[in-house]
């Protein structure tokens, strides 16, 4: 079992910057691949970043490319989600994940273990 931790939500106005922290105990993060998700009110969970495990390749989703970047330090068992240009539309509750998998990342069947969440709103 792999027990993920999510910590560095908040509010911000938008065009500012946040980093989120997740950490993982119970295994040794180095054996996953990493990502983020989030989940606006009333709409569907969406990809936001994976990270390969030892993050020599990450994927980021549309809505966020060229804004956020998602890196990990095995040593330490953190995944981190630096988000720059913080628009309205980011609002949402913020989930850490770890899969096994080596396809399907975006998607979120792929991940056998989640956090539970931190909210991030960004205020226009």
């Amino acid at each position: 079992q792999v027990q993920l931790v999510e910590s560095g939500g908040g509010s911000v106005q938008a065009g500012g910057s946040l980093r989120l922290s997740c950490v993982a105990s119970g295994r040794t993060l180095s054996r996953y691949v990493m990502a983020w998700f989030r989940q606006a009110p009333g709409k569907e969970r969406e990809f936001v970043a994976a990270i390969s495990w030892s993050g020599g390749t990450t994927y980021s989703g549309g809505a966020v490319k060229g804004r956020f970047t998602i890196s990990r330090d095995n040593a330490k068992n953190t995944v981190y989600l630096q988000m720059s240009s913080l628009k309205p539309e980011d609002t949402a509750v913020y989930y850490c994940a770890a899969s096994e998998a080596i396809s399907g990342l975006r998607y979120g069947s792929a991940y056998d273990f989640w956090g539970q969440g931190t909210t991030v709103t960004v205020s226009s």
